[in-house]
């Protein structure tokens, strides 16, 4: 017979239904002292649940990510909402230890009314830096299956297309917010710059977009994925006139250097944030997260042509063996190198038939994620 004494990730959970400390009660009995209360003593109220944030992509398989944590912003605690974590902003999540980032556990007088709790933290949660499964949690939350507890292990494969649509192409407040950020975030610098100038008078920090007899006009363009969209600007004054895809909008807000905003297109306002993490702008609205690239057409990338037929890491990890030998011929699906990551293995197989000409790395080396690992070329 087995005696597990330690209490379980999901201890938080009795916490807030009980109104107790597990872990104040753990250590009065480790010191000698009899069990606070006993079993009839003890009352249940109201209805918890926990999420575990992780960083992971549920659309890869659930497979580990790692790297440093830009931006870490959880809902606000309180009565009803609870974060444990012991990771903070510009932490690393290592390929070496388990990849949760925290437990965020909600409580309310009922399961339904817990459910519109998490929905709401969830809503709330800002992640940069690392792939993470917080919108996956806020499609499982809202699944029906799960709201009703009808529940197994096969519930995610059962409720597949539920937990895994199709990605939509992003509503056009993405783009406007988006640019909306850019043209703050450029004004606010302005600012500070002007704040610094010993001359007050100075024109050349001012970003109010002012011509002589003639309205200012700029574009500003952004990409997710396979799709470009290019915002057309206006100075207005105080505000900016946006347009994308054929629809104009009145624009302006506030930004905070951590990349909250009050954003009001046509008089309709709305909470959102923008977090810049290098070209990438990560905007988080109505409980959504999408990363657009910021295009700068000033700029030239290096040619990429050279990674044409490779493979690539899905995750950081370790090479632990080279399946194939280069110069076999293979076919769709032959196992060619083995990477280990968090404590499990993943096969990378080829893509389809081909020739493998060489690895990248050997047994032994670490991968970063998008690494090119094989040179592979496909057959005629």
């Amino acid at each position: 017979m087995e005696m597990n004494t330690r209490l379980q990730v999901e201890h938080p959970v009795t916490e807030m239904i009980t109104g107790l400390d597990l872990v104040e009660w753990q250590l009065r009995v480790a010191s000698g002292e009899p069990l606070p209360l006993a079993q009839e003593q003890l009352a249940i109220r109201g209805h918890a649940l926990e999420a575990r944030i992780y960083a992971e992509d549920p659309d890869k398989g659930f497979l580990p990510s790692t790297g440093k944590l830009l931006h870490l912003a959880p809902p606000t605690e309180g009565l009803h909402v609870r974060v444990d974590t012991g990771v903070e902003e510009g932490d690393e999540i290592s390929p070496h230890y388990d990849p949760m980032i925290a437990k965020l556990i909600v409580w309310d007088q009922d399961r339904e009314r817990a459910l519109a709790r998490m929905l709401q933290a969830l809503a709330e949660y800002r992640v940069v830096g690392v792939a993470n499964n917080i919108e996956f949690l806020s499609r499982l939350t809202a699944c029906p299956a799960f709201a009703t507890a009808d529940l197994d292990t096969g519930l995610i494969e059962r409720e597949k297309t539920y937990l895994f649509p199709e990605r939509a192409e992003p509503p056009s407040e993405v783009w406007l917010v988006a640019a909306l950020a850019e043209l703050l975030r450029e004004s606010n610098r302005a600012r500070r710059l002007a704040e610094q100038d010993p001359d007050p008078r100075s024109p050349w920090h001012a970003r109010d977009g002012w011509r002589l007899n003639a309205t200012a006009h700029r574009t500003l363009c952004f990409r997710l994925g396979d799709i470009e969209k290019t915002v057309t600007v206006a100075y207005r004054g105080p505000a900016y006139t946006l347009t994308v895809d054929g629809r104009t909008v009145e624009a302006r807000g506030e930004r905070d250097p951590r990349g909250p905003m009050r954003v009001e297109l046509d008089g309709t306002r709305m909470d959102a944030t923008v977090v810049v993490a290098g070209e990438k702008r990560h905007v988080f609205l109505n409980g959504r997260a999408w990363p657009l690239a910021n295009i700068d057409p000033l700029h030239h990338g290096a040619d990429a042509s050279g990674t044409e037929g490779g493979l690539l890491a899905p995750m950081p990890g370790k090479v632990i063996a080279l399946v194939a030998q280069p110069g076999a011929t293979v076919a769709k699906g032959a196992p060619l190198l083995i990477l280990e990551a968090m404590k499990m293995e993943h096969t990378i197989t080829a893509p389809g038939d081909g020739t493998v000409h060489a690895f990248r790395f050997e047994v032994g080396d670490q991968v970063g994620d998008g690494d090119e690992l094989v040179e592979f070329e496909p057959a005629a």
